[in-house]
């Protein structure tokens, strides 16, 4: 059967590097969008789009939002994972993934980084998808989490506002897999969902960090969240980032 290689592009920034370094091989870069996103993340998705030379699909789940899906299971998370990203993300991969396995074998790219954690998690991600390829750019190269920032970077395209406000990662705004720290983070930037989320906590009966709920969480509890400093050393040169930079902006014009 044939093979065809798919990004699944999450609008992060290791995400859209590691499709970046794919692009030649890539048949479909597909993201799937929650309402709960940042404004600002269809904007990075767009330049995305010019930075590929190849269309973006987007997929969307019928529940479209974080709150949504947790209302209609009556469940929030535990450590299999959170039910909104059960039914907002895995749930819409399995179903194209039906459309399309009868016809082909999947290879896919992912943008774990370079870290011992992203290493795991690629390792665990093999495990469960056993019956596909999977392809971890990053990791191949050697490259972090601030490599990929500076790589973005010195292609001339602005990461999503997430970063700038000091997340680590450009998720849903009050992500419920979120520790203290994250979640006093995103009661100083997003007080009006973070308010919604636990409203949304006590319909439900159940808490986004275990054994405490977010109108009871300490303001002060948790550590801080760092901006990430993008870091541009020899790979941006191999990586022929002057040329993909002016290419970006020649067909932004």
């Amino acid at each position: 059967m044939k093979q065809i290689t798919v990004s699944w592009f999450s609008a992060g920034v290791s995400s859209a590097v590691a499709t970046k370094l794919m692009i030649d091989q890539v048949d479909h870069i597909i993201y799937q969008h929650i309402d709960d996103m940042e404004e600002d993340t269809m904007r990075f998705v767009k330049h995305c789009e010019t930075w590929f030379g190849k269309p973006v699909e987007i997929q969307q789940s019928p529940y479209k939002s974080v709150e949504n899906a947790c209302l209609a299971m009556s469940f929030v998370n535990s450590p299999a994972g959170p039910v909104c990203s059960r039914l907002l993300k895995r749930r819409m991969r399995k179903e194209w993934e039906a459309q399309h396995r009868f016809f082909c074998n999947f290879r896919y790219v992912w943008g774990m980084d370079d870290s011992k954690r992203e290493r795991n998690r690629a390792q665990n991600l093999i495990n469960d998808m056993r019956e596909d390829d999977h392809v971890f750019p990053l990791q191949d190269r050697g490259l972090s989490k601030e490599d990929a920032h500076g790589i973005l970077a010195a292609a001339g395209i602005a990461r999503p506002r997430m970063y700038d406000l000091g997340f680590p990662n450009n998720n849903c705004k009050v992500c419920v897999r979120g520790g203290m720290g994250y979640m006093n983070h995103c009661r100083k930037h997003f007080p009006k969902e973070f308010a919604s989320r636990a409203a949304m906590e006590r319909r439900i009966g159940a808490s986004c960090i275990n054994g405490t709920y977010l109108d009871e969480l300490d303001p002060d509890a948790g550590r801080d969240c760092k901006i990430i400093l993008p870091e541009c050393g020899a790979m941006c040169e191999s990586f022929d980032i002057a040329n993909a930079s002016r290419q970006f902006r020649e067909e932004r014009a």
